[in-house]
């Protein structure tokens, strides 16, 4: 069993999946940019687009897991959605440098100690709207689409170090979010999604709980989706 930290981890689906793999019996730290405590889970405070609370993240969670991260789920991310005519300079880099340049700087922590041990999983929670687009999502869709070419410049550059890159791509999810919006707006979103449903988190955790176990060893740079069959062909 490995010892996981997952990024954003203290609610929604960065949550579900830390508890599915702590019931696969790994390891696993989350953290959240209060660090506040989460019931049942270990949590360390980081703020992904600072690259000193980044390496402070990892050196607090080594410490709890009792040496260094030997997967990487990095899920934590923002959203600032607005139509391209009224979208900021800052609310294009803020979700930029959160949801891409954040990963950039935790997946540079973690492979550190995975190039020196010559084995690692590193699993990168991207979205459906990240290849298939999404009206007033410029930013969002450009971060998620982003992490595609990440996860497969790293296979290609660490593949021969038994570390492992990949992609999860949820769909729409059942979250606090989604839970939000209008009845109407939910019904038309299912009715596009030929599953006719939003997917569960733990369907997602399903996923990152497949990629970070030994039976993935041999699948890298590879986009999972988990939307229902929305994004097929993209």
């Amino acid at each position: 069993m490995s010892r996981v930290l997952v990024t954003g981890g203290n609610r929604g689906i960065g949550e579900a999946v830390a508890r599915r793999l702590l019931d696969d019996g790994h390891q696993v730290v989350v953290t959240s940019r209060s660090g506040d405590p989460v019931d049942g889970l270990d949590v360390v405070a980081c703020e992904i687009t600072d690259g000193d609370s980044v390496d402070a993240a990892f050196t607090a969670a080594e410490g709890i897991l009792g040496g260094p991260v030997e997967a990487l789920v990095a899920n934590a991310g923002v959203t600032r959605d607005t139509l391209l005519m009224r979208m900021s300079d800052e609310d294009f880099e803020a979700v930029v440098d959160t949801n891409l340049a954040g990963t950039f700087r935790c997946v540079r922590r973690a492979v550190t100690a995975m190039v020196r041990a010559r084995s690692g999983r590193i699993v990168l929670l991207s979205s459906v709207v990240g290849l298939y687009g999404s009206p007033g999502q410029v930013n969002y869709a450009a971060s998620k689409a982003g992490l595609v070419g990440m996860a497969r410049s790293v296979t290609r550059e660490l593949g021969a170090r038994g570390i492992t890159a990949n992609v999860v791509a949820p769909g729409f999810v059942e979250t606090d979010m989604t839970a939000e919006l209008p009845e109407k707006t939910q019904k038309e979103y299912q009715a596009a999604i030929p599953a006719r449903r939003f997917a569960r988190p733990d369907e997602v955790a399903g996923a990152v709980s497949f990629l970070v176990s030994e039976d993935a060893g041999y699948i890298s740079g590879a986009v999972i989706p988990v939307d229902g069959g929305l994004g097929m062909g993209h």
